[in-house]
């Protein structure tokens, strides 16, 4: 299929996958809503030795499974996975979690070199496609039948065949960013303000209200080594004050918000730079509020969850800018365990070990569950503030990358570089984004990347204007 109209059919994949999900059904709560050749010749079926997925009862042993994924990379979200969410599963599995760019390298390289030796792939929604373009997936299509009595979302379903009528992945787990607020700094909002319904106006005000009250900057954004602030420009800022991504990247709406987020940075704690998981600074009272990735602030509303308060990010001029987060599974052709690695994807998707990854990392989950009567206070408290945001009447649901393979640390670049010229070193806003703006553009041409939500389809690799 070409990639123009396998990008078009998962934009309007996640389009229905919102508009289900937004609506309501099940039990499971209506977090983070996404949310979005040169085939290998070796055999797909699995050695007849090998274990075969049992679908509830006993399982037997599913042998050895090398697991490669961009998600959970963390140590303390790794060890979370391997000690206590895989702790009941009969098998041996080896937990690879890595960066976007050696992920899709070594899958890649795997499959040409016709040596594969990874199992299973755990990875975003975005992170599929090369694999799909190359032919390098199985279809699950058998194991997605099987899996029928979870009730996983549908329309999450939908987006696992990636525009096809095959079942690329099996949906594992979902997310977004939200922002987090230590009770002391609710009485520093601006009047008439409503934590839940903020405008980013008020958000800056509320930012120097604190400062003048405090003398100290108690804002806080995760742009340390390893922190997501670049989510939060791709997801956030610029679908608020754009209402796109990519096409408005240098418009003057975008200099707009960088001029907004320049002079927002007067009140930011300048430790922001070294943040990479804003719970730490929240708990420690460095900073009292900020926006971050829900995995990365559920240590804080945990501990102490009577200190703090969750709600969705603040609107722009253009709405409420949010990106939600949905996590697959699947099986590379050639995979010298396919029928481990189904069995590991039908323990995954049960129902107690999608509660269980919700208590342990913060990842939602994307089959019907009923909500234990002892789940955490904090955990409720992000499923609130994340609802609240994906229900909103002017939300603008922004989708991760697609389609840009390992050269997705070099988009997420282009967005940190524009960072660090304006806002830290000050130079010239349009000059800048006319100077990044080109290096986006080459990334896109690189991979042929078609545009994604919010930006419109697009006829070729997305265009910066």
């Amino acid at each position: 299929m070409p990639k123009k109209s396998l990008l078009s059919l998962m934009a309007v994949a996640l389009i229905l996958a919102l508009t289900a999900c937004n609506q309501g059904g099940g039990t499971a709560p209506p977090a983070a809503t996404p949310p979005p050749a040169s085939a290998t010749d070796t055999p797909a079926t699995a050695p007849s030795d090998q274990p075969t997925p049992t679908m509830g009862g006993e399982a037997a042993d599913a042998g050895e499974i090398v697991w490669i994924s961009t998600q959970l990379r963390p140590v303390e979200e790794g060890e979370k996975l391997r000690n206590v969410i895989l702790k009941d599963f009969k098998g041996k599995v080896e937990y690879i979690p890595e960066d976007t760019g050696p992920f899709t390298d070594r899958v890649l390289a795997e499959a040409k070199g016709g040596n594969v030796t990874i199992s299973l792939i755990g990875g975003l929604h975005g992170d599929f496609p090369p694999f799909i373009e190359e032919g390098l997936l199985e279809d699950l299509s058998s194991l997605a039948t099987k899996l029928q009595d979870r009730k996983i979302n549908k329309s999450f379903m939908e987006l696992g065949k990636m525009g096809t009528d095959q079942q690329y992945y099996i949906p594992w787990m979902q997310a977004t960013y939200i922002m987090a607020a230590n009770k002391q700094a609710l009485q520093y909002l601006p009047q008439g303000a409503d934590v839940n319904k903020l405008t980013y106006d008020q958000f800056k005000e509320w930012a120097a209200n604190i400062q003048k009250a405090t003398g100290e900057r108690k804002f806080g954004f995760p742009a340390g080594p390893k922190g997501l602030i670049h989510r939060i420009f791709q997801g956030y800022l610029y679908p608020s004050f754009t209402g796109r991504n990519i096409t408005e990247y240098r418009s003057a709406e975008a200099v707009q918000m960088w001029t907004y987020f320049k002079d927002l940075w007067q009140y930011v704690n300048p430790q922001s730079t070294s943040y990479e998981f804003m719970q730490e600074p929240l708990l420690s009272g460095e900073v009292w509020v900020t926006i971050d990735h829900t995995a990365r602030l559920i240590n804080a509303v945990k501990e102490r969850p009577d200190d703090f308060v969750l709600a969705p990010a603040p609107s722009g001029p253009k709405g409420l800018g949010y990106m939600p987060v949905l996590a697959g599974l699947a099986i590379p052709k050639g995979a010298p365990n396919r029928a481990g690695a189904e069995q590991l994807i039908e323990y995954l998707t049960r129902p107690e070990t999608q509660v269980l990854t919700l208590r342990e990392v913060a990842f939602f989950p994307v089959v019907e569950v009923q909500m234990p009567s002892d789940l955490s206070q904090g955990i409720r408290m992000q499923a609130e503030a994340v609802a609240m945001q994906s229900s909103a009447a002017n939300a603008i649901p922004s989708l991760l990358p697609v389609g840009l393979g390992a050269k997705g640390g070099e988009f997420n670049k282009v967005f940190l570089d524009t960072f660090q010229r304006i806002v830290l070193k000050g130079e010239d806003i349009q000059t800048v984004l006319n100077e990044e703006a080109q290096n986006m553009q080459k990334v896109l041409n690189d991979t042929g990347a078609s545009c994604w939500p919010p930006d419109p389809p697009s006829d070729g690799p997305c265009q910066v204007k």
